[in-house]
């Protein structure tokens, strides 16, 4: 339950019994506020929008308003000025919230808002023949974080990673391996042979400008089906994607569907048809445009001069493709905010189809991963490799679980699921919208506002529960919830609905990693200050708090992707 609505209501009802009707549920729970401390009550309530339609001043109203609520789940109400102060019931909400985790377990915090419709989830996405570097890893876990979330939410996510496997960086690629590749090498080490393939063309095409047209050459006979071209795409492809499924596995991530760039190819030239046929297409410069200067946006280009078919025309088979397919409410698209005005045009162009549906298409950008306040690059060579970061991690969750608990079992698992938590973690827990400097000390920490440190604590309940002892005899005495420490962690347990929902609309996972951060720090804050075993009356309450807490730390965690082990 969330009790946030138990004071909305309250409100509502009183305004109602004033013949008070312009006044909604939602615009009410839009002005409810959190005091900043606890004295001051659990929420409040500013009257200020009642000022013109009650035609008092709000101080006034409150104090009204004030006299007028009561409801068994609240203690008691303050008045001060022209706030509402509310304070909950402790024992009450107290038992009402944790009985409910303890019934409900990992469904805890549940939302029906999808009722089972598909959303289509746009990830990933490494280019083959490219190594998996750190500039992948924020679209991955942002990706598959919200694919989480959204099921949470009622929802059935469609994971796709939409593979960069077109385009004429296999023209470039292809034509570096004909100059000066060796079969053997590549073979042996495909990824690290191929981007040195990759960034020596760069180079090169630098002194020799020859070598950009030689490249969208090869990459033409690639699109018109050259015997060659195919085979080296072929082999580059199947390559990369043994190489893309080891980094997966560690991550613990997979897909519905791994239907990349290519598989559009022959879906294309429909939607050029079909663009035709609706008179939107436009001629500029021998290419085929939508002109879209009703919208302040460039025209969108469909066809180059020489025949070349571009991104745009590709998403827009893929999108009228995945609505076919999957018949989707929604459609993310989890990509770096540079793409920005690529998705306008694309949600723009599919609307001037007649395609409604566009509307439920969100680009879900995020900021950049950054070394040394710049953007890696994979055609510079300055780029970190995720893999080696990944085995960084583990090699480091090690080492730190050897010196705290030598004797622990299964430590090769443990160490996997925190030094892979540990980067997910540093991810997840910025502002998807922020920049990230990349930083290995940063995320292989594991003290303060770091994945290792949840999963410790989660560690540390588990350990509380497995000590327990509880005789029959004992009795589960609430009035522990009455306590300060108790009640801030049951008032945040309460909290975790409204934290799932905000993550949903606002596409933000970070809100529910700072939310695991604040729900640990006074966690162990009460495990440091309460004798939570001692054996009286309040020993089964309190232990029942450490239950419900483990429940939504570790509930917290898998929806960010990140596993929660019992032993640390």
């Amino acid at each position: 339950m969330v009790f946030k609505e138990v004071i909305v209501l309250s409100i509502f009802e009183s305004l109602n019994s004033k013949e008070i009707f312009s006044v909604s549920k939602t615009d009410i729970e839009k002005a409810i506020e959190i005091p900043p401390q606890g004295k001051m009550g659990d929420y409040a309530f500013p009257c200020f929008l009642l000022a013109s339609i009650m035609k008092k001043s709000p101080a006034q109203i409150a104090a009204e308003l004030g006299k007028s609520i009561q409801h068994p789940y609240i203690e008691h109400v303050d008045v001060v000025g022209p706030y509402v102060n509310f304070f909950l019931n402790r024992q009450a909400v107290g038992r009402k919230i944790i009985d409910e985790i303890l019934k409900k377990k990992a469904r805890y915090g549940d939302l029906s808002i999808g009722q089972g419709e598909n959303i289509t989830i746009d990830l990933s996405s490494p280019n083959i023949a490219k190594p998996f570097s750190m500039g992948h890893l924020r679209s991955t876990v942002i990706g598959n974080a919200l694919a989480n979330i959204v099921e949470k939410c009622g929802f059935t996510p469609v994971k796709i990673n939409h593979l960069g496997d077109w385009g004429t960086q296999f023209g470039k690629l292809i034509t570096a391996y004909k100059m000066w590749g060796d079969e053997e090498r590549v073979k042996a080490n495909p990824i690290q042979e191929l981007l040195a393939l990759y960034v020596r063309f760069h180079e090169e095409a630098e002194k020799d400008f020859e070598l950009e047209e030689e490249g969208r050459h090869w990459f033409k006979k690639l699109e018109d089906g050259d015997e060659e071209a195919l085979y080296l795409w072929k082999w580059f492809r199947t390559a990369s994607l043994k190489e893309f499924g080891r980094i997966y596995q560690l991550l613990g991530i997979e897909f519905d569907s791994y239907h990349g760039e290519a598989f559009y190819n022959d879906k294309m030239e429909a939607v050029i048809k079909e663009l035709e046929e609706k008179n939107l297409l436009t001629e500029s410069d021998g290419a085929m445009v939508v002109r879209l200067e009703e919208s302040n946006l460039p025209p969108c280009l469909i066809k180059k001069s020489d025949g070349a078919t571009l991104y745009a025309t590709r998403d827009l088979a893929a999108a009228l493709y995945r609505k076919r397919e999957y018949h989707f409410a929604k459609s993310f698209y989890v990509v770096g905010g540079e793409q920005a005005l690529h998705f306008k045009q694309l949600f723009l162009v599919l609307k001037k189809m007649g395609y409604t549906w566009a509307d439920e298409l969100y680009h879900i950008p995020f900021g950049m991963m950054l070394k040394d306040g710049k953007k890696m690059s994979t055609r510079k060579g300055k780029i970190v490799l995720l893999e080696e970061v990944l085995q960084d991690a583990i090699r480091a969750a090690r080492d730190a679980i050897e010196s705290r608990n030598p004797n622990l079992e299964n430590k090769d698992e443990i160490a996997r699921m925190v030094g892979v938590g540990a980067v997910i973690f540093h991810d997840l827990k910025n502002d998807r919208l922020n920049d990230i400097e990349f930083s290995l000390e940063a995320m292989l920490t594991f003290e303060g506002e770091t994945g290792p440190y949840l999963q410790y604590t989660y560690a540390r309940a588990c350990s509380l529960l497995r000590k327990s002892h509880v005789p029959n005899s004992h009795t589960s005495l609430y009035e522990v919830f009455e306590d300060d420490k108790a009640w801030s962690i049951i008032f945040l347990l309460s909290r975790f609905e409204e934290v799932i929902a905000s993550a949903f609309f606002e596409f933000n996972p970070s809100r529910i990693a700072k939310y695991l951060l604040d729900l640990s720090q006074l966690f162990n804050k009460y495990y440091g200050t309460v004798k939570i075993l001692e054996e009286n009356d309040g020993l089964v309450a309190r232990l029942k708090l450490v239950k419900a807490t483990s429940i939504v730390l570790r509930e917290g965690l898998r929806l960010l992707g990140i596993g929660t082990p019992e032993r640390m």
